[in-house]
């Protein structure tokens, strides 16, 4: 171990030390002492691969809003990361506070949340540790009582399974989404479990038949993968079939195939592999890899029918993409993202990864609330939580907006150059009006001209605020320059 793991290994172990100290007495409604809670949030964020700032915020978590040490203590010991953490994850258990009415509560602590996302956008492991903090909670959800186990279980319904969706942590989603499902509404819950089980149980013999089939395939074109079942979870089953009218034979992925390779070309080697043994379902072949989803997510999809009439779905990935759904964000973030993130501001990248554009989206917004500048918290919010639309340029090029964005949003997206210049747009070949909404899949082509200027109408044809913030900014010179004209009639 080099002297750095070591000292590493020291600062854990004094974090673990103060927490117990600090904890002393207490006890969770289970009737394990309190220091349990800190420890299990300690393990989870060291089983996602966490940095140890991370891992020393999560066991001092608590310590804060529970304890008589202080955040100065904490900054004494371990550093302003540990400290600004801990502050991060103290704020967002106090925007709770409060919040008992199971029907109206949701709505305000959506916005609670969103405020404090904003305020601590600099830093998503405050997130990530929070999201740890409740996955342990939910976890021993038992040992509190119905009205309270009920209101938890809907809170991560709506709020935290998203956010773990939204960075990408797969594996997290799922979890927290069954076990608090099964809180919310236990009936529909066993109902859909033993459904799952029956229709696994009768395709085990048949899945096994394919799944060899499939491999032998794969070996004999040289191709190294593996190859294993994947079961859809109770709460997505939930969802999917409100969407078909309960009718479970429109269910296609209840049991699937997941196909890991070394490489993207092998990706689309098996999927042609698979479609020489199988007939593919028409519409339903989805390639997650040329685009990705709104969280990066990336993976090629198909549906086929077997020769004995079996349907099944395959799920495509390199050994990169399945780690990065089963943990997003949560393990690569600050050593990756955050270095893409930085090279984006200072300018020695263009673009930004399309699943790490809201990352950067909260960042500005974090420096706009630091500043004392007032943010459009509705807009805000549409972009963090709405669903995403790809658009493309007219050379191909996709670009990632939220749902209901609109032509200027697009243009300030490629460049403030162009959108300060915008003289019309042509959708999908047509011209067309600035605020149009855009749609999933338009080709987008802005027209310009040197002669044009932002208009101050402009801001009643913009969605995000990020087109926002370009728009206000090039108006600012223009507002102040028309003023100073003003004064000097008037001195006249």
């Amino acid at each position: 171990m080099s002297p750095r793991a070591d000292a590493e290994s020291d600062r854990l172990k004094k974090a673990i030390t103060m927490a117990k100290k600090a904890h002393s007495g207490q006890f969770r409604k289970t009737g394990e002492p309190y220091i349990v809670h800190p420890l299990a949030v300690k393990k989870i964020l060291e089983e996602w691969g966490m940095d140890e700032d991370t891992v020393i915020a999560g066991v001092l978590h608590d310590t804060v809003e529970d304890t008589d040490l202080t955040l100065e203590d904490i900054r004494n010991e371990f550093g302003n990361s540990v400290a600004f953490l801990v502050d991060g994850v103290t704020k967002l258990s106090t925007a709770r506070r409060g919040m008992r009415d199971i029907d109206t509560y949701l709505p305000s602590t959506k916005d609670n949340f969103l405020r404090l996302m904003i305020a601590l956008g600099d830093d998503i492991r405050v997130l990530i540790i929070k999201l740890a903090d409740r996955l342990h909670n939910i976890r021993t959800l038992s040992a509190l009582p119905p009205e309270k186990q009920k209101k938890i279980a809907k809170e991560t319904l709506e709020v935290f399974a998203p956010l773990a969706d939204r960075l990408n942590m797969g594996r997290l989603r799922v979890e927290m989404a069954d076990l608090a499902f099964k809180y919310v509404d236990p009936r529909r819950f066993e109902e859909l479990e033993t459904l799952i089980e029956k229709r696994n149980k009768s395709a085990e013999q048949s899945l096994k038949k394919i799944k060899q089939e499939v491999m032998e395939a794969l070996k004999r074109e040289k191709i190294t993968a593996e190859v294993s079942g994947r079961v859809k979870s109770v709460y997505s089953l939930h969802r999917k079939l409100a969407k078909h009218n309960q009718n479970i034979n429109e269910i296609y992925d209840l049991t699937a195939l997941r196909i890991i390779v070394d490489d993207i070309t092998d990706c689309y080697l098996a999927l042609g592999i698979i479609h020489s043994l199988y007939m593919p379902m028409n519409g339903r072949i989805k390639d997650y890899i040329a685009m990705p989803k709104q969280n990066g997510y990336q993976s090629l999809h198909t549906t086929v029918i077997t020769k004995d009439k079996h349907i099944v779905e395959f799920q495509i990935r390199t050994k990169e993409m399945h780690e990065y759904a089963e943990r997003g964000l949560a393990a690569s973030f600050y050593y990756n993202e955050q270095k893409v993130t930085e090279n984006y501001k200072q300018g020695k990248i263009k673009h930004l990864p399309t699943n790490l554009l809201w990352i950067t989206e909260l960042q500005m917004a974090a420096a706009k609330l630091r500043e004392g500048k007032k943010i459009d918290l509705k807009k805000l919010k549409l972009n963090l939580f709405a669903d995403k639309i790809f658009v493309y340029t007219p050379k191909g090029d996709i670009i990632d907006l939220p749902n209901g964005a609109m032509p200027l949003d697009f243009a300030y997206r490629l460049h403030s150059e162009i959108g300060d210049h915008v003289v019309g747009v042509k959708i999908n070949g047509k011209m067309s009006n600035l605020n149009k909404k855009l749609e999933q899949g338009d080709i987008v082509e802005i027209l310009t001209s040197k002669n044009q200027t932002p208009k101050q109408s402009w801001l009643e044809k913009i969605f995000t605020s990020h087109a926002r913030t370009k728009l206000m900014h090039a108006l600012r010179p223009s507002t102040i320059s028309e003023e100073s004209t003003r004064r000097k009639h008037r001195t006249k």
